[in-house]
């Protein structure tokens, strides 16, 4: 087991630090804590927005896009493949299959008749005998007629067009290449070589001086401007930016705090302000009333308006059904006819009510029961 390292110890602050940290603190808190107000006030806005607004609306556009836009979009989707379908069809029935039967079935046809198997003969048939009677012809007259003469006749055409570039190329090109090599280019490159060194040391020594003045003129100042200017104001610009983002994590805690205690108060404020009596006039005042319209005023009057409107409905029927009756018997009596019977209402078990002498005739609606004589009621 290796020991566990203490923790780092906080480096000692010096007063510089602490001069700076106490005023930049103030000046953000001060700074800051209308931010976080402000902040908290949008905060409890955009929730209390989302909750009574945003979200219908997001249900709203939901069950929108869900009913509405997502079956029309459908709707026309297939319908634009549709379309698409059927104008690829017709471009490919306008465009490419009359092309292509033209082609397979008419200009291949014609090629291959007309002109490939036309050419295949002549070049089977004719050509082919003539090009083997040519070659037989040509070899037999070079073996008949140039090769006793190819002997002579090589030895002329070397001497002719051989022997001279030779003969100019070893005496004379290669002898003057050589000497000039040796004796012009060889010393011209020691000559060249011998300047080259010279202007070498030249420039060493040239650059030497440039590099010594620029370590004069640019290194050491601007070494000298670094550590003796910008570190320490570099040193002193990191601290205040540190101390001013600690700050601004502190300021915003405690603004955050006084946000809170600021939004307690004034609930409290406004509880005892305007909810406690609002509440205290509801419960004492609005609901007593309340009760007492409800009990005496609203429910008599409901329940009178309801009889009122039962009497008025069954007045209204009895006066339908009497002006049916009046106008069905001034029609009868204007227009004559026999009058239809009416149902009515008998007695259950008295169907018969002619006796069993007369024609046997019943109530319309009701049910005939088994006929007894007389005789056998006894």
């Amino acid at each position: 087991m290796y020991p566990e390292k203490a923790a780092p110890r906080p480096e000692p602050e010096g007063c510089l630090t602490a001069a700076i940290r106490i005023p930049v603190r103030i000046v953000v808190l001060v700074v800051v804590v209308p931010v976080r107000l402000v902040w908290d006030a949008l905060v409890l806005c955009g929730g209390f927005l989302g909750r009574v607004l945003l979200r219908p609306l997001g249900r709203a556009y939901d069950w929108f896009h869900t009913h509405v836009l997502a079956p029309v979009g459908r709707a026309v989707a297939r319908m634009a493949e549709a379309v698409a379908t059927a104008t690829w069809w017709l471009c490919k029935a306008v465009f490419y299959w009359p092309w292509l039967g033209l082609w397979r079935y008419v200009v291949v046809p014609l090629a291959v008749h007309l002109i490939a198997r036309p050419l295949a003969w002549l070049y089977r048939a004719v050509l082919t005998p003539l090009g083997h009677g040519l070659a037989r012809a040509s070899a037999w007259v070079y073996a008949r007629l140039l090769a006793p003469l190819g002997r002579g006749t090589g030895l002329v055409l070397w001497a002719v067009l051989v022997w001279p570039w030779t003969a100019l190329w070893r005496y004379v090109a290669v002898p003057l290449a050589s000497g000039t090599y040796r004796y012009v280019l060889t010393p011209l490159g020691h000559a060249l070589t011998w300047l080259g060194r010279g202007l070498a040391w030249v420039g060493r020594g040239l650059a030497a001086g440039l590099m010594w003045l620029g370590k004069i003129l640019v290194v050491l100042p601007a070494v000298f401007l670094y550590r003796w200017v910008l570190t320490p104001v570099g040193r002193v610009l990191a601290l205040i930016g540190r101390e001013i983002a600690d700050a601004l994590v502190v300021a915003w805690r405690v603004a955050g705090y006084i946000s809170l205690a600021v939004g307690r108060a004034l609930k409290w404020l406004a509880w005892n302000l305007v909810g406690l009596p609002v509440s205290w006039f509801y419960r004492n005042v609005c609901t007593p009333v309340g009760h007492v319209v409800r009990d005496a005023v609203w429910r008599p009057a409901r329940k009178a308006a309801v009889e009122t409107g039962r009497a008025v409905r069954g007045a209204l029927a009895s006066a339908r059904e009497t002006v049916r009756r009046a106008r069905r018997d001034a029609w009868h009596a204007l227009v004559g006819g026999e009058r239809q019977p009416e149902p009515v209402n008998a007695i259950r078990g008295q169907a018969r009510n002619l006796g069993g002498a007369a024609p046997q005739q019943t109530v319309p609606g009701v049910v005939a029961e088994p006929e007894i004589s007389l005789h056998k009621r006894g």
